[in-house]
């Protein structure tokens, strides 16, 4: 379950980037809305999968409330996934490939 919450998250990390640093600009600088549409929605069934997914793994991996927290925080700031998958989701990843 980690494995996929970490994979989740980096998707998610680079469709938030895709979203604000490409087609924000077409839309507003460029009058294109169309690709912010079909990225925006991509980017929403992104984040909804990971906020689950931190709460699933968070469950069970018995995660105190300041990391389940952290990491749900990293959904709302761009690039934070990518460091909450270095900081906590591939510690967590290699505790349950020790246990194996």
């Amino acid at each position: 379950m980690v494995q996929l919450l970490r994979i989740t998250g980096f998707i998610e990390g680079i469709s938030y980037l895709v979203l604000f640093a490409i087609t924000m600009p077409l839309k507003y600088m460029y009058n294109t809305p169309q690709p912010n549409i079909y990225v925006g929605m991509i980017h929403g069934v992104l984040f909804t999968l990971y906020v689950v997914l931190v709460i699933v793994v968070a469950y069970q991996k018995r995660w105190k409330f300041m990391i389940s927290f952290w990491a749900l925080f990293a959904s709302i700031l761009p690039f934070a996934t990518f460091v909450a998958d270095a900081k906590i989701f591939r510690r967590a990843d290699e505790k349950s490939l020790k246990r194996s």
